[in-house]
């Protein structure tokens, strides 16, 4: 019998597993051991003290820490600054103690939202197996690793010991051909599935993605499908890794600072990260499911019959097609988020936008999940386009998505959102309603004032 691909990443980070020579199953427990960790200002304080307490405030050695704070910045009000200090003098704490870990602070200017800025500075790598006290901290299985979130105290004894006790997944392939019409995205393909097989549809399990469609889908997109597997109930979502993987990690190389360099320099990796490493490699490596690999279930999809689809209040699952809903009208349209904060969420919804406006009586907040996402925005254009069609841009941060700040919801206000959840009092006021939707279906249901599918 075959491994999947998830089987096959748990299994070479199974504690006491050489050269795969201790494979593992399904349902197997095992120790793994993590390449790395990460955390932000929210989850950080029950993982730091379990450091102090219990581990005399050292972390385990060979642990990559990737600290991004980002749900409550610019900090809110006292007891958000009272976090971000605390993780900041943590890190400096850290840093002085010759930790492996990497900070991206406010100070620095060099920020934002951690799901994606963590395997934009370049610190995901296929095959490696990573946590994080957040639910989607398995977006980074885009790239071909396993990630999957967990608690704050499993968070603090990875910080410690670098290990932790998981069940191997069983996987659920999603099989994609056909070309996606020109008006849906990853977003759509993602509600019909959720829509299919509802909320709890993956528990525990993993959501291997693969198909024509997807090895033609970019990384932004494919990351949207990877993140939002948490709403099926899902351990992860993984994609394996192909061309696209290895040229997004050969621009990280290039573009991002001289950190992420010598953390190239220092691990087995530096011949995938200068282009060396083609599709073939991966397949050298391992890095792919097996053809007789188990699955708990296929689930085939053309995605040439997609078309605009919205998750109504109160969950992602109750999907209904965008064109039944357009006498639903809207106070506040959002693009924002690990999910749909991305570069090619902000300029698919830019291009919906240009030369026109927002509906009178709507707010259009759109949030860069990155600085650099923010400075690309303004170097191509996209920042004018936005502003132009009347759109309010801030600076990166979670905000709204979690009903933290700058654009929460008031009682009986409506919202929609490109964003990952839509539950009572998400995103401001438990009387307010929130419907999920693409980057394009946001932005043209900004421009008629009430729920549209995009037409391009």
């Amino acid at each position: 019998m075959g491994f999947t691909l998830t089987e096959k990443i748990i299994g070479n980070h199974a504690i006491g597993n050489k050269a795969g020579k201790h494979p593992v199953h399904a349902g197997d427990c095992v120790w793994a051991r993590a390449n790395g960790l990460m955390m932000h200002d929210v989850t950080s304080t029950g993982e730091i003290a379990i450091l102090k307490k219990f581990f005399g405030g050292r972390i385990a050695k060979g642990l990559k820490v990737v600290v991004t704070p980002d749900h409550y910045v610019p900090a809110k009000d006292i007891a958000s600054a009272k976090l971000y200090q605390e993780l900041r003098e943590f890190v400096d704490e850290q840093t002085a103690k010759g930790a492996d870990i990497s900070a991206y602070m406010l100070e620095g200017g060099n920020y934002g939202v951690c799901h994606v800025m963590v395997p934009e500075m370049g610190h995901i790598l296929p095959g490696q197996l990573w946590f994080g006290a957040d639910s989607h901290t398995c977006q980074y299985g885009f790239l071909g690793a396993f990630s999957t979130g967990i608690g704050s105290t499993e968070g603090g004894n990875v910080l410690a010991t670098g290990d932790l006790w998981l069940r191997v997944p069983e996987s659920i392939r999603i099989e994609v051909d056909g070309n996606m019409p020109r008006n849906v995205m990853a977003k759509d393909l993602f509600l019909r599935v959720v829509g299919d097989i509802g909320v709890d549809g993956a528990n525990y399990q993993a959501m291997e993605w693969g198909g024509g469609t997807i090895r033609r889908m970019s990384n932004d997109e494919r990351a949207t499908l990877t993140n939002q597997a948490i709403e099926t109930g899902g351990k992860s979502g993984i994609i394996e890794p192909d061309e696209t993987t290895r040229q997004f990690l050969k621009e990280r190389l290039e573009e991002v600072d001289e950190g992420f360099v010598d953390y190239a320099l220092e691990s087995d990796n530096l011949e995938l990260l200068r282009g060396k490493f083609c599709s073939s490699n991966w397949r050298e490596r391992g890095l792919f499911s097996d053809p007789d690999a188990q699955y708990a279930r296929r689930i085939p999809i053309d995605a040439s019959g997609l078309e605009p689809l919205v998750a109504k209040p109160h969950l992602p699952s109750n999907v209904a097609p965008a064109r039944d809903l357009q006498n639903v009208k809207i106070n506040q349209a959002y693009i924002a988020g690990c999910t749909g904060g991305k570069w090619e969420d902000i300029a698919a919804a830019a291009e919906v936008l240009k030369g026109q406006k927002i509906a009178k009586g709507v707010r259009l907040m759109v949030v860069p999940a990155t600085t650099y996402i923010q400075d690309r925005m303004v170097r191509e254009g996209v920042y004018d386009t936005l502003r132009s069609a009347g759109a309010i841009v801030t600076m990166p941060t979670c905000g709204a998505c979690l009903g933290g700040h700058m654009g929460i919801l008031a009682p009986g206000e409506t919202c929609i959102s490109d964003t990952n959840r839509n539950f009572v009092g998400r995103m401001g006021s438990p009387q307010a309603f929130v419907y999920l939707a693409s980057p394009k279906t946001v932005a043209a249901s900004a421009l008629a004032g009430n729920i549209v599918g995009a037409e391009k």
